[in-house]
């Protein structure tokens, strides 16, 4: 197999098209795993993330995408998408990964980095599987531990899939809110697909998120430009593919509650939502999902709604089934291992007693300094 490195993504629309036919053969293909997601995140952190693309070739067949990057300094690679993408991996057909993650390793030894840091990488997937052999060959020290647990709601078949659907409008708790909101005038929901009009719309979702993170003591992520350029940057990259779906609860012309989300190979992605906070007391994000999930049901190859990241409550209400994702460390020094392990083993011992973390942290605070500083 021959490796090919390049230190940008290339604007070269025959090898979009290759990356993205070679992301279709992974286990379970994913938005955050096509070309145009490294592009809109090169463009949008160009001072923090400096990329890493590695390209697998078999004679001149593209066979693997290892969508990398470093820090500025060039030691800690990490893959491109890891502050972004709920799920990243190396993206090859199963039988090949193995071989391909062997030949990625072997072309970062010729590189100045000492670390490698594979977060949200699918449990399920062959990477996982195979990554302590592949590692102890380049002389790596591994430390894999479980990261988040994804809520998902599987849609089923049938008579499966209607109950679903009957099961979710008949709620009390949708009725009530949807009546209480209609007071106020009538309730209408919409799914922008277009450029042009999810770029209108992001403003007013973009002020509500950071207003809902304020009003909880929270910083939004919304709060910088450069992930609100993301988000634009998806949204025209997307245009006319139908991926991008920014959904509006409207109360009249007024929008309530946003989901910027994705509809991509049979699933439909509970990306980032939001709520207006002064109709909190109605659930107008518990009525959004809830929509999301019944249309989700009517919708022909549509197979799973997925909640992504996150452990909050409502999401393991929703969910019936869940999707485990790893943590993944690989170094070629011992002590930054040991440290790795012992930090995990600390912090995992912390979470089980509140008390003690609450006063760990207040300890600490003085010595830390927040990202924002």
């Amino acid at each position: 197999m021959r490796i090919a490195v390049h230190r940008e993504i290339p604007e070269d629309p025959e090898l979009h098209r290759q990356w993205n036919a070679v992301a279709l053969q992974v286990e379970r293909p994913q938005v955050f795993y096509t070309c145009e997601w490294a592009l809109a995140v090169e463009a949008a952190y160009p001072s923090s993330l400096k990329p890493l693309l590695l390209l697998g070739y078999d004679k001149d067949f593209l066979i693997g995408v290892a969508a990398l990057a470093t820090d500025p300094a060039g030691r800690n690679v990490s893959f491109l998408a890891a502050t972004t993408a709920d799920y990243c991996d190396f993206f090859t057909a199963p039988q090949r990964r193995g071989e391909f993650v062997d030949a990625v390793f072997a072309e970062l030894r010729k590189t100045s980095a000492t670390s490698l840091v594979l977060a949200n990488l699918p449990a399920d997937s062959q990477t996982a599987n195979s990554l302590r052999d592949i590692a102890g060959k380049h002389s790596l020290h591994v430390f894999i531990r479980p990261a988040y647990l994804c809520s998902q709601v599987e849609l089923g078949a049938g008579e499966r899939r209607q109950e679903l659907k009957i099961a979710l409008a008949g709620k009390k708790k949708l009725r009530r809110c949807l009546r209480e909101m209609k007071r106020d005038g009538p309730v209408s929901f919409v799914h922008l697909q277009s450029w042009e009009n999810i770029q209108a719309a992001l403003p007013a979702f973009a002020d509500a998120h950071v207003a809902r993170f304020l009003a909880t003591g929270r910083i939004s992520s919304l709060a910088t430009p450069e992930r609100r350029f993301f988000l634009e940057e998806l949204a025209r990259r997307f245009d006319g593919s139908g991926i991008v779906a920014l959904s509006l609860l409207k109360i009249q012309d007024r929008p309530v509650a946003w989901n910027y989300g994705f509809q991509f190979h049979g699933s439909w992605f509970w990306y980032q939502p939001t709520f207006d906070s002064h109709q909190e007391e109605n659930s107008p994000g518990h009525c959004l999902l809830s929509r999301i999930v019944i249309e989700a049901c009517d919708m022909e190859g549509m197979e799973v709604v997925d909640l992504g990241l996150g452990a909050e409550g409502y999401k393991e209400r929703f969910g019936n089934s869940t999707r485990q994702t790893l943590y993944v460390t690989l170094t070629r020094s011992l002590f930054r291992h040991l440290r790795e392990i012992m930090r995990y083993r600390v912090a995992s011992a912390l979470k089980r007693s509140p008390k003690i973390e609450s006063i760990v942290r207040r300890v600490l605070s003085p010595f830390t300094r927040s990202p924002l500083d």
